[in-house]
């Protein structure tokens, strides 16, 4: 009769392992179907923005559509160009400050070797 009892908790046991593991498994799933659900909802609005795009497009005549194009392309070009001197004015700096990194060791420098001829001579004297 004991051995009736043990083989009914180990079976137990094991049920709940299984219920344990497929609980799991539904966890992970409501989560791969919840992503899911999001990316479909985010393809839903983005295909009716493109709608919408398109619909305004369809009302413009093309030679307005091209002026705005060619206008967005001025502004890149222009940013472009303000990106570029941006980069040199802060290669410069880097430089500079660089430069003056270096004067100052080297003033540095000069200053500790002043400062240790002068203690050696004042304890000669």
């Amino acid at each position: 009769m004991s051995c009736t009892i043990e083989k009914a908790l180990a079976d137990a046991k094991a049920l709940v392992e299984r219920l344990r593991d497929h609980d799991d498994a539904a966890e992970s799933l409501i989560e791969q179907t919840t992503a899911l659900n999001k990316r479909v909802e985010a393809m839903k609005q983005y295909q009716e923005e493109i709608q919408e795009l398109n619909e305004v497009a369809r009302h413009r005549p093309r030679s307005t559509l091209v002026m705005g194009i060619q206008q967005e392309n001025r502004q890149i070009r222009e940013l472009q160009q303000e990106n570029k001197g941006l980069r040199e004015i802060l290669q410069i700096t880097r430089e500079s400050f660089l430069n003056l990194r270096k004067d100052d060791a080297s003033e540095s420098t000069s200053l500790s070797a002043l400062v240790t001829n002068s203690d050696l001579s004042l304890r000669k004297s």
